[in-house]
């Protein structure tokens, strides 16, 4: 299978965790990426709008606020 690079935005935790692991554990990542991609892609809007809703219920869950979320979309 061909493959190609992509560059994406992702918080620096999810960064240090990727650049830390070794090679075929960031293969694997890489893989598990580039498939959840497909599935969002196939799936119907309700399902997507299903999941966007429920990693914002995690992400309040944690503590983002609205005011967290801006602050960090203004340091990009």
């Amino acid at each position: 299978m061909a493959t190609e690079t992509i560059t994406i935005q992702i918080d620096s935790e999810a960064a240090e965790v990727f650049k830390a692991a070794p090679p075929e554990e960031q293969k694997k990542m890489e893989a598990l990426l580039g498939l959840w991609l497909k599935e969002i892609a196939a799936s119907d809007i309700g399902s997507l709008k299903e999941a966007m809703n429920e990693i914002g219920r995690k992400a309040q869950q944690r503590g983002l606020t609205s005011e967290i979320l801006e602050s960090l979309i203004d340091e990009k």
